[in-house]
Formats: structure tokens, sequence, C-alpha cells
């Protein structure tokens, strides 16, 4: 199995507006013939411009139709072989992905890939003898790292991903729809295309905010020599979203967590770009994002892949651009392993050839089903001629209108059946196919032009470099070094600070997101005291500890909405307890049971021993204690400085109150 290196080429816009009116500089400029792409850093004049080689370049003066006829063609013409093939745009927000893919219609050289690719499809289609084909489309876009089917009856239905051992990673419950014409292939990409999450920010005003994946599905059925050779083929049309910069996009709120996402769902492809042409990684990280899921077929896969990264030339985006030419740079290293899809298992086409087929049998009467039927009905007819004569022309009537009734159904299926595949409607057209074989004669010369370029460049070199040797060897090895090493320095440098621009950037979301943070957070606990006491939303603390994080739907799953109602006693109730208190206090005789003649004894006894102790303390200066049981301590009589006493041994508490006597 021969493999095959991811093409990529690089496609320049012309400044825009906004570019103008910043008074912006080109550093792009590119050589067409050697296919190279120059970018020089603005405000270095002393250091020699970065220089990358790519499969194709095309500068602000190219149209789409000439990117095509050149590069694009042949991946589409092998889509109708049998192979797979996956064409999508990469760049900065804004440098002309969208248009790329999409185009305008005025002027009709500006027409975007995805639509010369359907009128390339259905033109092979109607060139093409003894040859059947069924299309089928589908249309799908990832926001906010959810899968969404635009042309679904509910569009924001999230959609889960799958993975069969044959058919591969596909996306469950897509919509497929059969067409038959360019025109109806358009329909269905307007249709998707108004369903599409697009937004304003400083860069472009219809900002995609989501990638969108167009897929053309061919089963292809050719009947040469009497068999049928059946293949499928697969085209990916994909339109991925701009990698932002909070800081040049001006992105907040909903457009900031868009953006967010965006560039995660982008640096997970950088890693699999990166994973796949180190060579030495045993895993390549396609499960961290739902793109690289979808993509991993056509990054190291069984696809022709085709990446045209889109620029910007002006010097205000110059780290963007940079970063984006370095990331294509990368991807050209990638080796894909493409094949023709032979007699695949679930093909719908050989199940409709196969049904066409029988019902084509029935028709003709060739699976004898007619005349045993009729047979048999001769028989019974000659036994019970004599007895049931009536019964048996009713049966003969019946048998009649049920071969009726099959014959029109079966040709009427038939139609259908035929109506759904196409192919070979403009065999004879001459100057159709005198234009579709002039295309693809153009785009293998200008296959063969690069080809030849290419190596006539490092004839060249290897001839100066012979020549130079034989003179001053070792001065050109020497500098020959010290070009690399300040090549290499440069580079370094470039590096670092590229990555201190993204770290700034990183970090301003970071902080902005900090206080968004904060400001929700201070709006809550205002928003908390309006909330109800008896309600569990009244606490925040116990709310963090009860929320539960969701992986599958990347959502916080909060408790649900609780007021613990609090029941007070009723008028009657109150009423009774008042009552009961009443009573009570009236069967007891509370003066009455106090004092008692046990309770006066102890009052009198209590006073005379308190009054002796005093006066003997104040005869003796030894201290004495008394010692007074628990039950008979009560009140005292007076206050204790009233007597002319001095107490040494601790200090006497004071009780007010009134005295007792």
């Amino acid at each position: 199995m021969g493999s095959e290196s991811v093409k990529v080429v690089v496609r320049s816009r012309p400044l825009n507006d906004r570019e103008k009116a910043l008074q912006s500089k080109m550093v792009l400029s590119m050589d067409l013939e050697r296919c190279q792409c120059f970018i020089e850093k603005p405000g270095a004049a002393d250091e020699p411009p970065k220089q990358f080689t790519f499969d194709g370049t095309y500068f602000t003066d190219h149209t789409t139709e000439q990117m095509y006829n050149e590069i694009a063609y042949p991946l589409v013409e092998g889509v109708t072989e049998g192979y797979n093939g996956t064409i999508f745009a990469y760049g900065q927000t804004g440098s002309g992905k969208s248009f790329t893919m999409q185009g305008t219609p005025v002027p009709a050289s500006q027409r975007g890939v995805i639509p010369r690719a359907f009128e390339h499809i259905f033109e092979t289609i109607q060139c093409t003898e003894n040859t059947k084909f069924l299309v089928r489309a589908s249309y799908l876009e990832i926001y906010n790292e959810e899968i969404r089917d635009l042309l679904g009856s509910e569009i924001k239905n999230k959609l889960e991903l799958k993975e069969h051992p044959e058919r591969g990673v596909y996306v469950r419950d897509l919509s497929m729809h059969t067409v038959h014409s360019v025109g109806e292939c358009e329909g269905i990409l307007e249709q998707g295309w108004r369903n599409r999450a697009v937004g304003y920010t400083l860069m472009n005003k219809d900002s995609s905010r989501s990638h969108s994946i167009f897929t053309i599905h061919l089963e292809i059925c050719s009947t040469g020599n009497g068999h049928d050779h059946l293949r499928a083929g697969k085209l990916n049309l994909v339109d991925l979203a701009g990698s932002e910069r909070q800081s040049k996009t001006g992105a907040t709120g909903e457009r900031l967590r868009e953006a967010t996402k965006i560039n995660l769902s982008l640096s997970a492809l950088g890693n699999v770009i990166s994973a796949l042409v180190d060579g030495r990684s045993k895993y390549i990280p396609y499960r961290d994002s739902k793109l690289t899921r979808l993509l991993q077929d056509s990054l190291g896969g069984n696809t022709r892949t085709l990446m045209i990264a889109c620029l910007s030339p002006a010097d205000y985006n110059y780290e963007e651009t940079l970063s984006t030419l370095r990331y294509a740079n990368r991807a050209k290293c990638i080796q894909n392993k493409p094949r023709i899809n032979e007699d695949p298992k679930d093909a719908l086409l050989r199940q409709y050839q196969e049904e066409i087929k029988k019902l084509k049998a029935i028709v003709s009467g060739q699976l004898g089903t007619t005349n045993n039927y009729e047979g048999r009905l001769a028989k019974l007819q000659a036994e019970y001629n004599a007895e049931q004569e009536s019964k048996a022309k009713l049966q003969e009537d019946i048998a009649a209108l049920r071969l009726s009734y099959e014959s029109k159904l079966s040709d009427l299926e038939l139609q259908q059946l035929e109506q759904a595949v196409v192919g070979g409607e403009q065999v004879r057209n001459q100057e159709l196919r005198w234009r579709h074989q002039q295309r693809k004669k153009f785009a293998d010369q200008r296959q063969v032009q690069l080809i030849q370029a290419l190596s006539e460049n490092s004839e060249e070199s290897e001839n100066v470099l012979f020549n130079v040797y034989n003179s001053i060897q070792e001065e050109v090895h020497a500098k020959s070094q010290m070009l690399q090493l300040k090549a290499a320095k440069l580079e370094i440098r470039d590096l670092q600070g590229e990555f201190e621009v993204e770290r700034d950037d990183y970090l301003a979301t970071i902080r902005r997101l900090e206080r968004d943070g904060q400001l929700m957070q201070s709006l809550l606990e205002r928003m908390v005291q309006l909330v109800r006491r008896d309600c569990n939303y009244s606490n925040l603390d116990r709310l963090k500890k009860e929320a539960i994080w969701d992986e599958e739907s990347a959502t916080w799953r909060l408790p649900e909405v609780m007021v613990q109602k609090t029941t007070l006693p009723s008028e009657q109730e109150e009423e009774d307890r008042y009552k009961e208190m009443l009573n009570r206090s009236d069967s007891e005789n509370i003066a009455n049971s106090y004092f008692k003649s046990k309770r006066t004894a102890q009052l009198v006894i209590h006073s005379s021993a308190l009054y002796n102790g005093m006066s003997h303390l104040s005869l003796s200066s030894s201290p004495v204690n008394v010692s007074i049981s628990p039950d008979s301590v009560m009140p005292r009589p007076f206050r204790l400085e009233s007597l002319d006493v001095s107490v040494s041994n601790g200090k006497i508490r004071r009780k007010k109150g009134k005295s007792q006597i």
C-alpha cells in the first residue's frame, strides 16, 4: 500500500478595509514558479525574510478557479474513482477561509471550492459510460464541542460520535440526503449555511463560530464485462473556524467562550499534526477533540488530503500569519495511505441493484411463479369443474388481478430506484466530454511542471555547491555553518517572541474571565440576601458542595430548589396553652406553700447562727469556717456591708435584691 503526503497550498487575500485604515504594510511575497512564500518581520530590515515551500502558492490576484483547477481537481477526480478525499481551509479569523470554501456567485471565477466540487462530480457522472452513481450528502457543524445536524429538523440537538470496526468514526443519527444534480446540492448547502453559528467580532463581521463539514458520499457501480464492480468514495469539505486572539477580536461573554472552544479544538488539531510528523509518538491524540475524531481518517489514514492555508498579508497580523505558515509547513510531512474502497459491505447501491434485478425478473416472468400458479389453477379447475365452475372462474380472476397488480407495482418501484441513481446522461455530449478531458489534462500538466521545477531547483543547487566546493571548500563550509547558526538563533528568537505574545493573550483572557467570575460572585452574594431563608438556595457554600460536574455534557448539575415550610402555632393552640397555665396557677397557693413552719424554723436558726459567728469573728483574729448544709442555704436577711466586720479570707459575693425578713 503506497503512501502519499498531505498536499498543502497557501493563499493570501488583499488588504481589507480595516488594515488599510490602520495603514498596514504588506509583509508577504511569493515566488509562484518555485511555490515559495516569504514573510518579512516588521521593523527588522537587517533580518532576511523567512522562506517556506509548499505544493502551491496563490497571491492576492489569483482566483479560486485557478487554485481549484491546479490542485483540487485531481483530488476530487479521485473521489469519483473510489478514493476518500478531504479539503479543509485553515487560518486566522478573517483570513478568507469561508471565501475560499464557499466563494461568491459573482464573479464566476471566485466561486468557492465547494460549489466547484459539485459541478465537477456531476460532470464526471454524466460523462461516464456503463456506470451508475448513488450520491448522498450530509452537513454538520461542531459548535462549542457539540455536533449539530445543519440539515435536521431539530438543529440544536446534540449528536453523538460512534466508532465502528468497518465504518470507522461516524455521527449517529446524522441525516443523509439523496441528490441528483448540482442544483439540489447547492440548495442543501444554502439551507445548512443559514443554520450555521456566526457572530460579529472586530476582525470579521460574519465570523464563523463553528467548524462545518459538508460530506458527499458516492457509491459507484460499473457494469463492464458482464460483472458489477462496486466502489465507494467520500469527499469531506471542511470550513474551519479561525484561530482568535481576544486582544484583537474584542470578544467578550458568549463570543469569548466560543473563541476558547475554537482555539482548544485547533490546538488539538495541531497536536495531532505534530504527533504524526514526529514519527516517534505511539499515541496520536485524536480523542482530544471532536474535530480531530471526525478528521482521524484524513490525517494519517485512508484519505487524500488537501490543506489550504489562508493568510493575511498585513504587518498587523505578522505573528498569526507566521504561526499559520509554520502550522502548514508541519502538515506537509504527514503521510496518508489512500486506497480505492472496493466492494463495501454496507453499500446501498448493491442493495438497489439486487432489488432492481429481482423486480425485473418478476416483471419478465423469469422466476416461473406465473406458470406454476396457472398450472395449479388448471389442475384445480379440472378436479372441481363439475361442481365449482363459478368458484374456479372467481379464482382465475383473482389471480389475474394479482399478477397485474404485482407487475404494475414492480414497474413503479423499478422506476423509483432507477431515478435514485444517476450517471451517463451526457455521454454523447462531445463538448462536455472535451471540456472534462481538457481540465484533467491541464491538471496533469500542472503537476508535471511542478515536479520538473522542483527537480531543476535541486539540480542547480547541487551544481552550485559542487563548483564552489572545488574552489574554496573550507571557507564555504565555515560560512554555511555561520549562516545556519544565525538562522537558528533568529528562529529561536521568533519562537520565543511568538510564545510571549500568546502567553500575554492567554493571561489577558484569564484575567477577563476572573473579572467576570468575580462579578458573578458579587451579584450572587447580593442576590442571595433576597432569597427566602427557608430555601436551600440561600446558602451558597452548601450549593457549591452539592453541585456535580458532568463531563459528558460539560455542565454543572445543581440541586433542585427546595423550600422548608415552618408551621406556626394556631391561635386556638396558643389560647389553650395560656388557659392551662392560668388554671395551674389557681390550683397552687404559692404564698402558703412557700412560708411553711419548717421553712420558718430554718430561717430563725440560720439567722441566729450567722449573728453569733459574726460576733465571734470580731473577737478573735483566727478565721472561723462555718459549714452550712445545702438544704439550709437561704437568702441573706440583710446586707453584710451593714456589719462592722473585716473579712480577710476571700471576697464576699454581693447579691442585689430586696432583703427578706
